[in-house]
């Protein structure tokens, strides 16, 4: 079994402070033994504007973001999932909001880039989001090898795609990290079902760090980051403020789940 976390943030509008208090819960996360630690999205920054995040946009494989991520996974030796951040992309107008993951000598391993992005007005507010407005969209689902098992990548948004993940497990996913920034609103809806759910479905452990507090930008986001095991258990949650939840993954269990219920082998319908 490996111990993995979920780090919950209320990430500011200054990427260095939102770097520092990251750093100290990846600290406080690896000393309590995880070997795998999940930031949120957003996790450096959370402007005051939609534009903010152009503004310290970084290339591809290079910049202080990266390089921060490439440092603490080292330092601390564990297995780090970058939230999200934001990587130019073919439109100097907008960014990829881009998941990189390092491994415990400080390489780089793996990069997935939001599909599903959020566009809504959230029914009951008065808020609205349009993050085509500066985001592109990825063009397809990342799984990748770790000590720990198979894992998928998700950010946030995508949780609502249930084929997504149907994708991710025709790949071999085991475990799901999904990087989140859900509002205060469609969090308290719809946040644990969703998470439950596709944990249930898929027959695989879900770590769900969310961004969890008031903003200085106005925005309250709902928290409650969490590890749901394969049969929907939800093995530790964190409601508000910054924190980490931590879980042993057990792929012993795993595999006697889905063998003793082998809903993924009755699939009828299958999506390209």
């Amino acid at each position: 079994m490996s111990r993995c976390a979920a780090i919950q943030m209320a990430s500011s509008p200054n990427v260095s402070s939102n770097l520092l208090e990251a750093e100290k819960l990846i600290a406080e996360a690896a000393n309590a033994g995880a070997r795998l630690v999940a930031l949120p999205e957003n996790f450096a920054l959370m402007g005051d504007h939609e534009l903010d995040k152009i503004r310290i946009k970084e290339v591809d494989g290079t910049g202080p973001i990266q390089s921060f991520l490439s440092n603490v996974a080292k330092k601390y030796g564990v297995w780090v999932v970058g939230g999200t951040m934001p990587i130019s992309g073919t439109d100097d107008n907008k960014v990829r909001a881009a998941c990189l993951v390092y491994n415990d000598s400080g390489e780089r391993v793996a990069r997935y880039d939001k599909m599903h992005l959020f566009d809504v007005s959230v029914p009951g507010t008065n808020e609205v989001y349009r993050e085509s407005d500066s985001i592109e969209p990825g063009t397809g689902p990342v799984v990748f090898d770790t000590p720990f098992g198979r894992v998928g990548l998700a950010v946030c948004y995508d949780l609502r795609f249930p084929e997504f993940f149907r994708a991710l497990v025709a790949m071999g996913m085991k475990i799901l990290v999904i990087p989140s920034a859900f509002t205060s609103e469609t969090g308290a809806a719809h946040w644990e079902i969703l998470l439950r759910a596709r944990a249930v479905e898929n027959l695989c452990y879900v770590i769900a760090p969310n961004q969890g507090g008031f903003h200085l930008n106005g925005r309250r986001t709902f928290g409650h980051s969490m590890i749901v095991d394969p049969w929907g258990v939800v093995l530790d949650c964190y409601k508000t403020g910054s924190g980490f939840v931590s879980a042993e993954i057990d792929f012993e269990r795993l595999e006697k789940v889905r063998s003793a219920f082998p809903v993924l082998n009755h699939r009828l319908f299958f999506c390209e």
